[in-house]
């Protein structure tokens, strides 16, 4: 029997034991329209969406899945076109979450148990290479390391293809070096993999959760800390000229966010995803299923159901089932 022909089967097995084999029974949903559940374009959010709507679906709502970019996502969600983003960092999406939470279209559903950090990252043989790591120092002395053709003589830093202020910050901390921005995520893994083979030297954007937290050691570059401030005020620092002399935020916090009209349209929807908390190990897990492991993220989210259905359960409210 081929691949895609035992996956259709053990979907179709799994989802029958999903809706029919379980001690717990839902009531019936306040409202039959369904629940849109945005999807960006990176793994954890988009496997923690399906588990999110699998969740949903078992308590029979209607749920349908709508692909939208970070920048498109916040419009949508304000006005009701789009209904829970299950992912919000706080080190990327804070200030337009806060604007939209505060305008009233968007409903702050709590926070995951999972801390996030979105920082310059390295494998940790380039220890080795460049003493003085992770201590942003270092970087001062050991640019040339990290050095490529399109780059020399300035150092290369790999970032993602996510607006970060890492030209900013490179000026501010007078870095000598030059930003690379890959076109999708995925480069960032290859490139990543190429340079741990190799033990090259390799300074790239990471953040936590994700799969190379269960793969491969290293540690986040040590900037001047974070403070507000950084972002706005020149005068606050150790350059009293630019801006974003510091680092990210460490230990942020990972949230929900849903349109504000969901509380009373889909009360006990609502409630659950409250109540939906992953952490670190979870996230970072996941990932590595689909990004390393090459499963679909609907085999991740049937996975990662099969294996919690007690946690996931639990999250459903006993004043929302039968």
């Amino acid at each position: 029997m081929k691949k895609n022909a035992i996956i259709i089967l053990c979907q179709i097995s799994f989802i029958f034991l999903f809706f029919s084999g379980t001690e717990l029974s839902a009531s019936p949903p306040e409202n039959q329209d369904p629940v849109k559940i945005v999807l960006n374009n990176w793994t954890s959010q988009r496997v923690m969406s399906i588990i999110t709507g699998k969740i949903l679906e078992h308590m029979g709502y209607s749920v349908e899945y709508r692909d939208a970019s970070e920048k498109e996502q916040w419009g949508g969600l304000q006005r009701g076109i789009y209904h829970v983003q299950v992912e919000i960092w706080e080190g990327t999406m804070k200030g337009t979450f806060d604007k939209m939470v505060k305008l009233g279209g968007m409903t702050d559903a709590g926070s995951h148990f999972a801390k996030t950090r979105e920082e310059w990252w390295y494998p940790s043989y380039v220890e080795e290479q460049c003493p003085g790591l992770p201590d942003w120092k270092a970087l001062k002395r050991c640019y040339s390391l990290f050095a490529t053709p399109e780059t020399s003589p300035k150092g290369r830093y790999l970032a993602g293809p996510w607006e970060r202020p890492d030209e900013a910050r490179i000026r501010a901390l007078g870095l000598n070096f030059k930003v690379v921005v890959v076109k999708h995520g995925d480069d960032l893994r290859d490139e990543l993999e190429k340079a741990i083979k190799n033990k090259t030297p390799i300074v790239l954007f990471n953040w936590t959760p994700n799969w190379i937290d269960v793969k491969y050691s290293g540690k986040f570059i040590e900037f001047p800390a974070y403070e507000p401030e950084c972002e706005t005020d020149p005068r606050w620092g150790i350059n009293p000229i630019f801006h974003q002399d510091c680092g990210n935020p460490k230990d942020g916090w990972l949230k929900k966010g849903v349109w504000t009209g969901m509380i009373e349209k889909w009360p006990c929807a609502f409630k659950t995803i409250q109540n939906i908390t992953f952490t670190n190990l979870m996230i970072a897990n996941i990932s590595l299923w689909v990004d390393i492991e090459n499963m679909t993220y609907e085999e991740a989210a049937i996975k990662w159901l099969e294996e919690n259905a007690g946690l996931w359960k639990s999250w459903i409210p006993q004043t929302c089932t039968k």
